[in-house]
């Protein structure tokens, strides 16, 4: 009897020795991925990715879409190493090398590009005939600035500074959506953006306004604002991308960049890599969003002006679209 129940026990331990051991009993290695606030681009970024079945079936790691207040956070943790991915605003990238952000002395060498995804225009969204046609003009006025911490409230804080307003508005610091519907409450003024068109927040503000916006370019271009800040682009957003908004407006423009902390594997960035720029997996960014339409191999390493996580690197050179 003693002897029976050893050798049970024996098998018991051998069983349960071989599942621990067994590949599917480990648990998959998580990668983070830090996305932006709701209403904003960069969460659709990060869950497209998330979604993706040939990103969800990879056996080694898995990939988690965490929202986050925008692109000043996900610059900070993608440093730290607390998210492994992000997107990031290039313009803040180089900053951040090169000790330049605002308030913010700190040389951040871990945060590497992986991709470019996509163009992001600065908004302003007034009301139409309200008489603001100049940032100028919001001096005593209600406007929403962006999430505390989000690109957007940077490159707000950033502009307006440098057209001498910052300090003369009453600042309202939130997410596109809330700040839309403040617009349409009338508690707001005027409200800023730095995203994609359309947005969907501008598009919800306008059902319920009659909108307009400011011609940017021309206050930046006046002020001297490009040739100070030369990672920024002009660009123009076309008649009719908002209801009301019959004539094309002249903005600026940065891009949003897929960036990842300098300690994840080369293997996991070049995998993921493989799996979205594909003919699937680009249809699949783009099926979530229009956004996404100019993301290919050969825009990904384009307009990017800081180094490569050495996985990107090799996977742009492989397709032939760096030296």
């Amino acid at each position: 009897m003693k002897r029976t129940f050893k050798i049970a026990l024996v098998v018991l331990c051998v069983a349960a020795l071989a599942f621990a051991f067994a590949p599917s009993a480990f648990a998959k290695k998580r990668v983070i991925f830090g996305g932006g606030p709701a209403g904003g681009t960069f969460q659709v970024v990060a869950n497209g990715i998330q979604t993706y079945k040939p990103v969800k079936a990879v056996e080694a790691f898995t990939v988690k879409a965490q929202t986050s207040a925008g692109s000043t956070e996900n610059l900070r943790k993608t440093e730290t190493g607390k998210q492994q991915f992000s997107t990031v605003y290039s313009g803040q990238v180089w900053q951040g090398r090169n000790g330049l952000l605002p308030k913010d002395s700190k040389i951040y060498n871990n945060v590497l590009a992986v991709a470019w995804l996509y163009g992001a225009p600065a908004q302003l969204i007034v009301r139409a005939g309200s008489g603001i046609n100049s940032v100028s003009d919001l001096a005593g006025k209600k406007v929403g600035v962006g999430n505390a911490g989000s690109g957007a409230f940077a490159n707000c804080e950033q502009f307006f500074s440098h057209m001498g307003v910052w300090d003369k508005i009453e600042r309202n610091a939130m997410g596109y959506n809330d700040a839309a519907q403040a617009f349409g409450n009338k508690q707001l003024d005027a409200f800023w953006l730095f995203t994609a068109f359309p947005s969907g927040a501008v598009i919800m503000a306008a059902q319920t306004n009659d909108i307009d916006m400011v011609d940017l370019a021309a206050d930046a271009k006046k002020s001297g604002y490009f040739d100070k800040y030369a990672y920024f682009g002009e660009l123009s957003i076309p008649a009719g991308t908002y209801r009301g908004v019959d004539k094309e407006v002249m903005s600026f423009q940065d891009s949003a960049l897929w960036v990842a902390n300098s300690k994840v594997e080369d293997d996991v960035v070049y995998k993921l890599l493989s799996l979205i720029y594909t003919d699937e997996g680009l249809a699949h960014m783009k099926a979530m969003k229009k956004t996404f339409k100019n993301m290919s191999i050969e825009t990904g390493s384009k307009y990017i002006v800081t180094p490569f996580h050495p996985g990107a690197e090799k996977f742009w050179k492989e397709k032939g679209m760096l030296k």
